[in-house]
Formats: structure tokens, sequence, C-alpha cells
């Protein structure tokens, strides 16, 4: 535990996105800055992050390049005239370099916190009041009271568990621990079909496990835009995944070191037996023990902070951000953008954040990206819209790297042309999403994006073509398609 005051401008309860990204801002505006995290890699070693890096989206994002890369060279490398014998999996290598990249990321963190002066200080923290924070070493327990003017609160979030799939982390496995196995299971299922159970599905299933989604929903990615959902439905099917949707689990037990699950669906009672099951269900927010119960922090029943536009909680000087609120959904970039606004805030700035332009990302492969409204609230909402689509088909870049699934699609009102929704399934949708909020910040219409000239041959060109289809202009559909 390192500190160097003990009265702070600013003191901050976690180093995921959302706290990262605040001391750095924190610490840019002047502001004497601390970073309270507990966090702690394979080694033992103290490392920024959060679960995002450590254990999220960036690690399993690094897991499926290689998973990608393995699947690639079995199935499809012949295609471009190259041959090569007997292709092995060294799974524990993957999952060692998946490990290195992490430390090298959270170690460069790390170097910008020094660089900002920021102190980081390895411990548990627990709010006292408006202004104090306990203090608790991991290895003494030795404690400390430290002080501040201001205290953001940023803890993330945590798996779901489920009382019906108790995790014991050997057979039925939270999804922390499906990113650390030493072995492909030959048979595994998971709970929960949302992102993300799909993104660890899509290496799983790479890697050669037989692959089981069970969701309970009736259908599939329901937030979505039912025509990329429908899309993503049937590419997955067609990669090998078992998807199947209104499947309820009722009981998962250890048997015989196996796993038997027992699920009823509208078709009534089933049990499955898997080498593993994964329970990837939905993540709750990290505020047990955040704060002393003399505290008087305001939580919902669901252990959600309560806070009100600007983020400040029922405490003067304290706010939350990121994963602890019910502000929006559960994203990296957003609870960054929360930390930024804050730090801000505290320093006399107000530079409000647009969650109608906030792009999300599934990062299976195709991944999935889009951003603002989908066709059926449009239509719901008795908006007069226009749509154009266009497959990655017809797009010559991608039909040089043989990733020709997927479309994207454009919505734009039938009276000004302003873009309301992009939405995108193919090879590198997370990067092409990015255009799409560009235009939406700036009030783009669908003639803006269509009289952008695009780069040939890029990807970007299904953008520029999606544009034009949209006013019955494509250059490479014929009419009508």
């Amino acid at each position: 535990m390192s500190k160097k005051h003990s009265h702070y401008d600013v003191i901050i309860i976690g180093a995921g996105p959302a706290g990262y990204a605040s001391a750095i801002r924190c610490a840019q505006l002047g502001l004497t800055t601390a970073c309270i995290d507990s966090w702690r890699n394979k080694k033992g070693q103290s490392r920024l992050g959060g679960s995002h890096l450590n254990t999220g989206g960036l690690a399993t994002m690094t897991l499926l390049e290689s998973a990608k890369i393995y699947h690639q060279f079995n199935q499809e490398i012949a295609k471009h005239g190259i041959h090569v014998d007997a292709i092995s999996m060294d799974l524990p290598v993957m999952i060692q370099r998946k490990d290195k990249i992490i430390d090298e990321i959270g170690l460069k963190m790390a170097d910008l916190f020094a660089h900002h002066k920021i102190d980081h200080i390895q411990a548990k923290a627990r709010l006292l009041n408006a202004r104090q924070v306990e203090v608790t070493a991991l290895d003494t327990q030795a404690y400390s009271i430290l002080n501040a003017e201001h205290i953001i609160l940023a803890t993330g979030s945590s798996p779901i568990k489920l009382p019906c799939a108790t995790v014991d982390n050997e057979f039925i496995i939270d999804s922390i621990t499906a990113l650390n196995l030493q072995e492909v299971p030959k048979k595994l299922a998971i709970i929960g079909a949302g992102a993300v159970g799909l993104e660890l599905a899509s290496i799983w299933n790479r890697l050669g496990a037989e692959t089981i989604l069970l969701e309970a929903q009736e259908n599939f990615l329901s937030l979505l835009d039912q025509q990329i959902s429908r899309e993503a439905y049937r590419i997955y099917c067609q990669q090998g995944l078992d998807l199947r949707l209104g499947a309820r689990v009722v009981s998962a037990k250890k048997i015989n070191r196996k796993v038997t699950v027992d699920y009823q669906d509208q078709e009534g009672n089933h049990t499955l037996r898997v080498d593993k099951l994964i329970v990837a269900c939905g993540r709750k927010p990290n505020s047990e023990n955040l704060a002393a119960p003399e505290a008087d922090l305001l939580l919902d029943e669901n252990g959600y902070v309560h806070v009100d536009e600007n983020f400040r909680t029922n405490l003067p000087g304290v706010y939350a951000v990121g994963d602890l609120t019910l502000i929006g959904p559960m994203l990296a970039h957003k609870g960054m953008e929360e930390g930024l606004f804050v730090a801000e805030l505290i320093a006399g700035m107000h530079n409000p954040l647009n969650y109608d332009n906030l792009p999300c990302v599934i990062y299976t492969e195709p991944e999935i990206a889009w951003v603002g409204q989908t066709e059926q609230a449009l239509h719901a909402a008795g908006e007069a819209i226009k749509i154009g689509i266009f497959p990655l088909s017809a797009t010559v870049r991608a039909l040089a790297m043989g990733k020709t699934e997927g479309m994207i699609k454009i919505i734009a009102h039938a009276g000004n042309d302003k873009i309301l929704g992009v939405h995108i399934i193919g090879t590198q949708a997370s990067e092409l999403i990015a255009e799409a909020v560009l235009a939406m910040e700036f009030s783009a219409s669908s003639e803006d994006l269509a009289r952008t000239i695009h780069a040939r041959p890029t990807l970007s060109e299904a953008v520029h073509d999606a544009a034009l289809a949209l006013k019955q202009r494509a250059l490479h559909l014929p009419p009508g398609k």
C-alpha cells in the first residue's frame, strides 16, 4: 500500500475503465488524486484495468484472436492455396499469450499513473462518509483513513450467480475461469446467449468444443435490430453453435466428473450432460461493502448506486460512475466517458454526454456493432423512416478477405434524411461503427454519407454503399436487391 498524502482533492475507488479514466483526467486538471484498487493478477501482483482488462472484454478479445487463427488454419487456409500439415494447438500457451498482453497493458497504465503523479493504492477501500475513505491493506489488514474533497465510486461489476447452477470453477464455471481453461472441453454448455455468452462461445467453438447455448428468452438478442439479430442467429448456427432459445435452466449438478443440466422449454423437460458449464447470464454492480452502513449511501434493491444526471450520489461530493449505476448499459467506453465527465465537473467544467450516440459491440466473429435506434423501435414510435442495406458479399475488400458474411443497415428519417440508426454485422464491425457514430454526433444525413468519398477497396465502402442504397443509387448491387 503506497500513499503519499492523507488528504487529496479526489479519491477514486476502483481502477477499471471508469476509475482509470477519471484518475488520469483529474490529474491532468491539476487535482491531487489517489486511486484505490484491490485487483491482483494470477501471480499476486497489483494490476490496474479492473475486470474489463483482466477478465472481461480485452481478455476475451485477445483469446478470440488466437482462436480465429487456429480455426482459419484448420478450415479456411486451403482456399488461399496454402497447405499446412499437422496443425496442433497448445492451449496453455494461448492463455499465457493472453495473460502477457494483459500484463503489458496493465504495466503501461501504471506508468501513466506514475507520469501523472497519481497515487495508486493497492488495498480494499470503503466509503466512511462524504469526505473519508477507509483503506485496508490486503496482506497485513492494517488500515488507515484518507480524506478527500471529492470521492468517485467506480468499482464496476461482477458475474451474476445462479442458485440453480452453483459455480465451483472446476466443472460449473464463471466467465472469468472460462478464459483460463487449460484444455478444450469436448462438450460445453453456456447459460446465457447475450454478449458475454456469445463471445465465449465464439472462442471455444473455434477451438473445437461442441458448444450449446441455453438462453431463457424466446427471442435471440432482443435488444438489437431484429434484422441483424436474425442474420446473427443464422450465421452462428451455420458456424456450429447450438442455440436453444426459451431454455430455462432448472438445475445443474456435478455427477461423475460431468455436469448434468436440466432445463425446460416449450417442448418440455430436457437433460444435458456436458464436460463444462459456463454461467454467463449477466452482471451485478460491485456495491457490497462499498460503503459503511453509517455513510447512508443510497442504493436500490439490486445494489445499484442512486445518482442524478450528473452522477452525484445522495452524499455531497460523492459520485458514482460506470457499472455501479443504472444510467446506460454496462460498457467500458461508457464508463470511461462518465469518469471523464465527473473529473471535469469537479474542475468546474460541464461537457454533457450523448447516450443517444453510444456505440455497442459484441466481439464475436463476425462482430456486431450498432448505434442509435432500431427499425422496430422507430416503427413502434410511429416515425416515418427509410432504410438502406448493403451486404458485405458485394464489397470487394470483404471478398478479397474471404469475410463476406453480414451487412450494413442505415436507417434515416423519411422527411429530413437525418441518420437515426446504423446496425452492422460483419468482420471489423467494431471499427466500421465509428464512422456512423461520428456522423450521427454531427447530425449528418444519409446524403452526407453518400457524398463522402471513401477509399477503395476498403470495408468502409460498404457504409458508403448502404447510404447510396437508401436512395436507390447503389453502385454495386442490381436494382431492387
